[in-house]
């Protein structure tokens, strides 16, 4: 019986089947300003907002997107403040994103899809 546990715990860990939401990922993205890695934990199309100019883009346009915006604001600090609750149909998150001289509000809208959750939405505003 130990042996049929065990094999079952190996392969569930192997799979590193994850259904939280990946904070950390995000925030080390974003601190980076690794673009692409925010991009990537994200849904196949993606509804950005960036200091008011909104889109529905595909991974790679909004690679681009994000990537523009950080180069021109690089990230000094990102803290998530709200981080919402876990739910079948979605969750959100409120973060601050600062630079040397802003101060960016960050909100993210996750959508869960085949058991983990996905960016659905990013909005960046002046804080």
């Amino acid at each position: 019986m130990y042996l049929v546990f065990s094999l079952i715990t190996s392969i569930m860990l192997s799979m590193n089947i994850s259904t939280s939401v990946p904070y950390s990922a995000i925030e080390k993205s974003f601190e980076s300003n690794n673009a692409k890695g925010i991009v990537s934990l994200g849904k196949s199309k993606l509804l950005i907002n960036v200091l008011g100019k909104e889109g529905a883009y595909s991974q790679s346009q909004a690679n681009l997107v994000l990537q523009d915006f950080m180069s021109k604001n690089t990230c000094t600090s990102f803290e998530f403040l709200f981080k919402g609750k876990e739910a079948d149909g979605g969750s959100f998150a409120i973060a601050n994103y600062n630079t040397r001289s802003d101060k960016f509000r960050v909100t993210i809208y996750f959508k869960k899809e085949q058991g983990s959750y996905k960016i659905e939405s990013l909005t960046i505003e002046r804080d």
